[in-house]
């Protein structure tokens, strides 16, 4: 599954267009907390682990995903180790992963699924091309969700990767 607001484009400066977190007014005062899914009770809350090594997008990401009742943010990782060490220690259901994090993507997302092989990962990138995409879903990705997406976008694509996993 990969879940686009807007395809990305490059600037004439080289960085990619689009990706810049949306605007969320109102964070601070929990104004943007979102009603779980329907059907979605306290029996289908899950756990999550955060991992980029963007520290300003890390902190929004995390008050995000706590303001929900659903998800329980059980760790934040700025590289491969400690992405490692605290999926080890959380065993979390689901794993958020940036696709250019220091280790490499690709072999972090490979390193988790062996060491904790029922957390799913989703990958979190700004790149949508075809490339990237197939590297992280050969790595054992189950979703693939560009960064740029609205709050209701990605709370939805992380609560069908729960879902999935709780069905599965």
């Amino acid at each position: 599954m990969v879940v686009h607001a807007q395809p990305p484009r490059n600037g004439d400066d080289g960085r990619v267009l689009g990706t810049e977190p949306p605007s969320r007014p109102g964070l601070d005062t929990g104004q943007d907390t979102m009603t779980p899914a329907p059907g979605c009770s306290p029996d289908l809350s899950f756990s999550v682990l955060l991992c980029d090594d963007n520290l300003m997008l890390l902190e929004t990401l995390r008050e995000v995903l706590q303001a929900q009742p659903d998800i329980e943010v059980v760790g934040a990782a700025r590289d491969g180790e400690e992405a490692l060490r605290l999926t080890h220690r959380h065993q979390p259901d689901l794993v958020v992963l940036d696709v250019r994090f220091p280790g490499g993507g690709p072999s972090v997302a490979a390193d988790i699924a062996r060491c904790s092989p029922s957390s799913r990962i989703v990958a979190f990138s700004a790149y949508d091309d075809k490339g990237t995409i197939g590297q992280m879903m050969d790595a054992g990705v189950c979703a693939y969700v560009l960064k740029g997406v609205s709050n209701r976008e990605l709370l939805s694509a992380l609560r069908r990767a729960a879902t999935a996993k709780k069905a599965g």
